[in-house]
């Protein structure tokens, strides 16, 4: 998809990773980020945990019918059947990719949402590493497939892969000040890239 697209990932910034498995986490502004997760990391075993709402849309949602846990953010029963399944999935080996936002800003982008708690209660209780990732570009390429006036065009998605936070400074930090400290990370690209931002 990226190739017929005339996309170009571009690695601004390029830490090496940590041994697996982590906890991968991202900005969201587009869905290019889930296509381009397999590039960025092409040889690394991961699955998504994500919003259930991605398997209805078409193409997407067949491409990781098999590749994704869904979340049902309505049912507080099967969320956690979805956190099981992501603990036993890190057992076996696999990372996790989450974006923390939950979802893709409806408007303002690529300001960034504040992050949700799990990616960061999973991380500490599993005792793994946490990989950031932010995405300047990806929101002038694609936005949303049902957005139907929505950018779609060929460009450059500039990628900066983070240092790795270590396991015992996630266990040292508690989930807000770890939570706080990743939205920092990941929004310090975009701050840079666009400098309006800092005035928000």
């Amino acid at each position: 998809m990226r190739i017929c697209c005339l996309y170009r990932v571009k690695f601004v910034k390029k830490s090496d990773l940590p041994e697996g498995p982590y906890i991968i986490i991202a900005n969201h502004a587009s869905y290019l980020d889930i296509f381009f997760m397999y590039s960025i990391l092409p040889k690394n075993r991961f699955l998504f945990l994500g919003k259930s709402e991605i398997l209805s849309y078409p193409i997407i949602g067949t491409y990781f019918r098999g590749l994704n846990i869904p979340v049902d953010r309505k049912d507080r029963t099967k969320a956690a059947i979805s956190l099981t399944k992501a603990q036993k999935a890190v057992k076996e080996g696999w990372s996790i990719v989450i974006f923390p936002e939950g979802t893709i800003p409806d408007e303002n982008c690529p300001v960034m949402l504040p992050f949700k708690a799990g990616a960061f209660k999973l991380a500490k209780s599993l005792s793994i590493p946490i990989v950031p990732l932010t995405f300047t570009t990806n929101f002038k390429l694609f936005s949303d497939p049902t957005d139907l006036l929505g950018p779609a065009r060929p460009g450059i998605s500039r990628v900066y892969l983070h240092q790795s936070i270590p396991v015992d400074f996630i266990t040292e930090l508690d989930e807000r000040d770890l939570r706080t400290l990743c939205h920092n990370i990941v929004n310090e690209p975009l701050l840079q890239e666009y400098p309006h931002l800092n005035q928000n």
